[in-house]
C-alpha cells in the first residue's frame, strides 16, 4: 500500500492499532512513543512504552521526543513525508505536528465523541452508570477532543463491568474502527461531521486521592464508582485507619436503619458496608502493604475492630 503513515501512541491500548495496520499490510514508517523512564523496585529498571516495544520487535523506526516543538525532532519528522498520523492514547500535539501531513492527523478517542471529551472517558462513563459507550474516529484540530467526526461505534456497558474489562474490549472494538477509517481516508470516501456542542461532557483524568468512596450516597452509586476506578486509580476507604483498596462489590438494596460507612461482618465470610439505601458487599479488597485478595481471604488475615469506616 502507498500511504505512508506515522503513529503516535504509549500504551497497551494503543498497541492493537498499531497492529492490526501493520498486519493489513500498511506502511507504518515510523511511530512516536514516550521516552523511557526509569522504574521499578529502587528504579533501576528502564521502561519501555508497549508501542515501543512492538515497534522495535517488529523492525518499525521509533522516535521518542521529549519535546514535540523541538526544532530537530520537527525536521525529522518532516523528512519522513508521512501522508497521514494516526493517534491512539497519546499526549497533546502542537500544531506543527497534527498539521503536517497531507491527509492529516486521525486521532481515536475511548467514548462517543462529543460526550467524554478528556483524559478518562472509559471510567467515567462507568462511574456515571452509562448503559452504552463506544469509540470514536475524528481528526484533530488545536482544542482537545473537538475536531471534526471520522467513524463512530458503539457497545453496551455490562451492569458488572469494570473499567478494566470495558477498556479490553474497547481497544480491540479501536483497532477495528482504526483500520476502517485509514481505509475510508485512503480511498477519499469519508465526510468529516462536525461535533454537536450542545452534547458536550468532559471526562478529567482521575487520581487516587481522588478515589476515596463516599458511603453517604446510594448503593449503586457506590457501586458504579468502585468499579468505574478498577482496577486504576483503584477506589479506596478507610478500615481500622489504613488504607483498602476496593476493586470489586456487589448490590444489596434494603431498608435499614444503620448509618451510611458503618460496617458490617461476621470477620469470616463477608463484609458489607452501609450506603444511604443498603449496603455494598465487598468482594476483592486490598490492604496496604498486602496481596489483592478475595473478602474471605482478607478476613482469613485479619480482624476489623472499628465498625465504621474513615
Amino acid at each position: 500500500m502507498s500511504l505512508r503513515i506515522i503513529f503516535l501512541g504509549t500504551p497497551d491500548f494503543a498497541v492493537s492499532s498499531l497492529d492490526i495496520l501493520v498486519k493489513n499490510g500498511y506502511n507504518v514508517v515510523a511511530v512516536i512513543t514516550a521516552t523511557d523512564k526509569w522504574g521499578g523496585r529502587g528504579n533501576k529498571k528502564l521502561l519501555e512504552s508497549d508501542v515501543k516495544k512492538y515497534a522495535v520487535a517488529n523492525g518499525i523506526k521509533v522516535l521518542q521526543p521529549p519535546k514535540l516543538r523541538n526544532p530537530e525532532f520537527l525536521e525529522e519528522l518532516r523528512s519522513l513525508k508521512a501522508d497521514l498520523q494516526v493517534v491512539v492514547a497519546f499526549r497533546m500535539l502542537p500544531k506543527a505536528v497534527w498539521d503536517m501531513p497531507r491527509l492529516g492527523t486521525m486521532n481515536l478517542h475511548g467514548s462517543l465523541l462529543p460526550q467524554y471529551r478528556g483524559a478518562a472517558p472509559i471510567n467515567w462513563a462507568v462511574i456515571n452508570g452509562e448503559k452504552e459507550t463506544g469509540v470514536t474516529t475524528f481528526f484533530l484540530k488545536q482544542a482537545i477532543d473537538t475536531g471534526d467526526l471520522l467513524l463512530q461505534a458503539k457497545t453496551e456497558i455490562g451492569e458488572e463491568e469494570t473499567t478494566g474489562e470495558l477498556y479490553d474490549r474497547l481497544k480491540v472494538i479501536g483497532a477495528d474502527l482504526v483500520l476502517k477509517s485509514v481505509q475510508t481516508i485512503e480511498l477519499g470516501e469519508y465526510t468529516p461531521q462536525p461535533q454537536d456542542n450542545s452534547l458536550v461532557s468532559h471526562a478529567p483524568k482521575v487520581f487516587h486521592d481522588g478515589c476515596q468512596v463516599d458511603f453517604e450516597q446510594a448503593t449503586q452509586t457506590v457501586h458504579n464508582f468502585v468499579r468505574g476506578m478498577s482496577p486504576y486509580p483503584t477506589a479506596w476507604t478507610l478500615i481500622d485507619g489504613q488504607k483498602l483498596k476496593i476493586f470489586k462489590t456487589k448490590r444489596r438494596v434494603e431498608d435499614h436503619q444503620h448509618p451510611a460507612g458503618s460496617i458490617h461482618t461476621d470477620n469470616k465470610k463477608y463484609l458489607h458496608i452501609a450506603t444511604t439505601d443498603g449496603y455494598v458487599e465487598l468482594l476483592d479488597v486490598q490492604l496496604t502493604k498486602r496481596k489483592r485478595m478475595d473478602v474471605k481471604s482478607f478476613l482469613n488475615g485479619y480482624t476489623i475492630t472499628n465498625m465504621s469506616v474513615g
